[in-house]
């Protein structure tokens, strides 16, 4: 850690965009190399594979061998990564408030203004 900034403790652990949208396919139900891989930003194999990496290593994420295809790995959020939830609304409802035409979960923005314990709570149930 080269601060006791808590951005910098962040920009630390994450670095680069690779890695939220990495937790983003998770959210979206994402749980396989491969799956991870056919996102459409298009990240290259070795990035992919340093950021799982890097988020196991830092407990946002663990993996555990597929028992019905015991050959791949099964990714899933832990307690800390599911701790993002909120960060990531956030940035979607912050996206969606400067650049018209995004690809925004329908009824995302309503949702969280109704009850947002409520969104957040729905969206861990299902991780």
């Amino acid at each position: 850690m080269r601060s006791d900034c808590p951005i910098s403790f962040l920009l630390d652990l994450f670095g680069d965009k690779w890695s939220f949208l990495v937790i983003r396919d998770l959210l979206q139900g994402k749980k396989f190399y491969k799956e991870f891989s056919a996102s459409k930003e298009g990240i290259a194999t070795n990035i992919l594979s340093d950021r799982l990496k890097k988020l196991e290593a830092n407990g946002i994420v663990v993996s555990k061998v597929c028992e019905e295809l015991r050959t791949k790995k099964e990714y899933s959020l832990t307690e800390k990564g599911k701790d993002l939830i909120p960060i990531i609304i956030d940035m979607i409802l912050w996206s969606d408030k400067y650049q018209e035409g995004l690809d925004v979960p329908e009824g995302l923005v309503e949702r969280e203004q109704q009850d947002r314990q409520a969104l957040i709570t729905e969206i861990k149930a299902g991780l």
